[in-house]
């Protein structure tokens, strides 16, 4: 039987870090409810398409409009066993809302699989979770992870770290590595 996975988007989040894990996790017959706060089921947020071009740092598009298929405001932590945070500039300003830290701070409270991308580690780090954990994120958050307490896992960004219950990844080239290690904490098993 599948697990129930809390997803908090915010507008802008990462397309990819969004669709990707929203789609893999249903195919492999998990339920994920997509909120953000603000929003209800039905409405969408705008998602934003971050690629790696050559510049200092990545350049943004505008993505696709993502569907929330739950409402932010109905939602109870405690009936989900996991929390996955796409990445992108939602993150920034989702750490500044009470409601989602309190959300994120259950998670880990309750040793809760929790799986953050690229810049959802702002997020973390405003919950104030990360403190003694490694956490992996895109390069610009490595001083958010370690104000925050934590050691920022520098590794390349196909790659993904966990420690403990948390699994963390730099960006989207990591999701292979990083969903993967999402589903082993899940206790997904697939088979071919």
């Amino acid at each position: 039987m599948g697990k129930k996975i809390l997803m908090i988007c915010g507008d802008f989040c990462e397309d990819y870090e969004t669709m990707v894990p929203f789609q893999t996790l249903l195919a492999v017959g998990h339920t994920v409810h997509a909120v953000c706060p603000g929003k209800k089921a039905g409405d969408t947020i705008a998602t934003a398409i971050h690629d790696f071009e050559g510049d200092q740092t990545y350049s943004e598009k505008r993505g696709h409009n993502f569907s929330l298929n739950a409402s932010f405001d109905d939602i109870d932590p405690s009936s989900y066993d996991a929390l996955l945070i796409p990445g992108g500039r939602g993150p920034e300003y989702l750490r500044l809302n009470d409601k989602v830290v309190a959300a994120v701070r259950h998670f880990f409270a309750a040793n809760k699989p929790v799986a953050a991308v690229c810049h959802g580690a702002q997020l973390l780090a405003g919950a104030r979770v990360l403190e003694g954990r490694k956490c992996s994120a895109y390069p610009a958050c490595r001083h958010d992870v370690e104000l925050a307490g934590g050691t920022y896992a520098d590794i390349p960004i196909d790659q993904a770290v966990t420690d403990g219950n948390l699994v963390s990844a730099p960006a989207w080239p990591a999701h292979p590595a990083w969903l993967s290690q999402f589903l082993a904490l899940l206790g997904t098993r697939i088979s071919h």
